[in-house]
């Protein structure tokens, strides 16, 4: 049954292991969220019978690996470790933990940090380290740069209610700025599978959630606060705001999104019949293609995405080493206003700001650049490519100039021909083209229940200037 698919991130997903000369491939389930068997090792070819042994043994391991404590017994541990004297206020680095007194003894020698003040609880993104797995959380964290640009632009956009999946250093930012100023009124509910801000947040300001499986860890309760979150004060617009890991798949992370935008015009707000959400996708740029596949309503902005915690993804480097990271939005582009001071400008043919290096193609009729860089427009390929690429006769396409050609005497990966690729392999029907671009691909068949399970921690030492001591202090 579909109970039998799941792992401690809730329910699996069903791929195909493609191997040269088969067509269809054999399925099997796995992990939503990660990539790496290192990680989660939950795996089991859907044509396979598994024993009630097997089965039992895993009900045993999703049991095991569901956090210490509930959402709700962090929120009462929060509002307790608030009563406490500064000297008295402790967090745990190695078990990621906030600290009541009656606990120190069992972290005594661990790396802890003392004296944690008010403003240090408010901006848990600084206090917690950041979980590193590429694929399965990437918690690259917005710069300020970047954070107070994408709340500048909600706010003047007209929207008071941001849905924050997988942002966690914006959700952080509405709710400081919420606290301290009274005529602020933007509100916001964070989404993540990061279980560590229960520690933080009500269950109302956060749900444990699994983007790649559109899983709820705490349920109906959490759904229905989700749902509340899209239903209040039906004068408040809404958009929601997401951050996936770049390593993510795509289709599964539209999956997710489109259930969301379902949960939100069940609202029945006037007008919400045929329409998105409006949202914001934070996605590399060279994902475009799939993610217009998905959301063809959708837009690239020129606007560089950067981050604190990363050492490559920074406004202001050139070339290769500028951030790749873009908005993809549903809102109507001339109304993405971006700053003139960082150098973007407005294309009045395009009406849409773009980048001061983005020249507009006057024959594609477009600023066609998607790195910053003036494109230039390759009369063979019939479009703007890289000033980089050049045409090449074999490949019949533009690219670098030392790439590899594709023009080899190595068959298609379907039915081992030469001549063509996978994609256009005549063994293939349209339709199941289209679903094999890429060898493993995911099948929405996503099981109803499943376990709970806190984030993976990194234990990744990082530098910290924070004042650390040794319990007991």
């Amino acid at each position: 049954s579909c109970c039998n698919y799941a792992c401690p991130l809730g329910p699996a997903l069903l791929f195909a292991k493609m191997s040269q000369g088969e067509g269809e491939g054999r399925r099997f389930y796995a992990c939503s969220a990660c990539r790496d068997r290192k990680d989660c090792n939950f795996f089991q070819w859907e044509d396979e019978k598994v024993s009630e042994t097997r089965l039992a043994a895993r009900e045993e391991y999703n049991r095991n690996h569901q956090p210490a404590f509930t959402h709700r017994q962090n929120v009462e541990r929060y509002e307790n470790f608030l009563l406490l004297p500064l000297s008295k206020r402790k967090f745990c680095q190695e078990c990621q933990q906030l600290l009541l007194p009656d606990e120190w003894e069992k972290h005594y020698g661990h790396q802890v940090l003392c004296d944690i003040s008010t403003a240090q609880l408010k901006s848990p993104s600084q206090l917690l380290y950041p979980l590193e797995n590429k694929k399965t959380n990437a918690q690259y964290l917005f710069a300020d740069r970047s954070c107070q640009f994408l709340l500048d632009l909600i706010i003047a956009l007209g929207f008071r209610r941001v849905l924050s999946v997988g942002t966690p250093r914006l959700h952080e930012m509405i709710q400081s700025k919420a606290s301290q100023e009274e005529d602020f009124s933007v509100r916001s509910l964070l989404l993540d599978i990061d279980f560590r801000y229960s520690q933080f947040y009500t269950e109302d300001e956060f749900c444990h959630y699994n983007m790649f499986n559109h899983y709820f860890f705490g349920g109906e309760a959490a759904h229905e606060t989700c749902r509340q979150f899209f239903h209040q004060d039906k004068a408040e617009r809404v958009i929601m705001v997401t951050d996936p890991p770049f390593g993510g798949l795509v289709e599964a992370l539209a999956f997710s999104f489109k259930k969301l935008m379902a949960m939100w015009r069940q609202t029945k707000k006037e007008g919400h019949n045929n329409q998105e959400m409006p949202m914001f996708w934070i996605f590399p740029y060279f994902f475009e293609s799939r993610i217009l596949e998905f959301f063809p309503s959708f837009s690239m902005m020129d606007y560089q995405v950067d981050y604190d915690n990363h050492g490559l993804y920074k406004h202001g480097k050139t070339g290769r080493r500028q951030s790749p990271v873009r908005i993809f939005t549903n809102i109507t582009p001339s109304m993405i206003v971006l700053p003139v001071e960082e150098g973007y400008r407005f294309c009045t043919i395009c009406q849409r700001y773009v980048s001061s290096g983005n020249q507009h193609c006057e024959i594609c009729n477009s600023c066609t650049s998607k790195d910053g860089r003036r494109w230039k427009h390759c009369a063979l390929c019939n479009k703007c490519v890289k000033p980089s690429w050049f045409h090449c006769n074999n490949c019949n396409c533009c690219a670098l100039q030392e790439h590899a050609c594709e023009r080899t005497e190595a068959g298609c990966f379907v039915c081992g021909k030469a001549g063509h690729k996978r994609s256009t392999c005549p063994s293939l029907s349209v339709t199941k083209t289209k679903r094999q671009k890429t060898p493993k691909k995911v099948k929405m068949g996503i099981c109803k229940r499943s376990a709970m399970k806190h984030a993976i921690f990194s234990r990744k030492r990082m530098k910290n200037k924070k004042k650390k001591c040794n319990l007991p202090c």
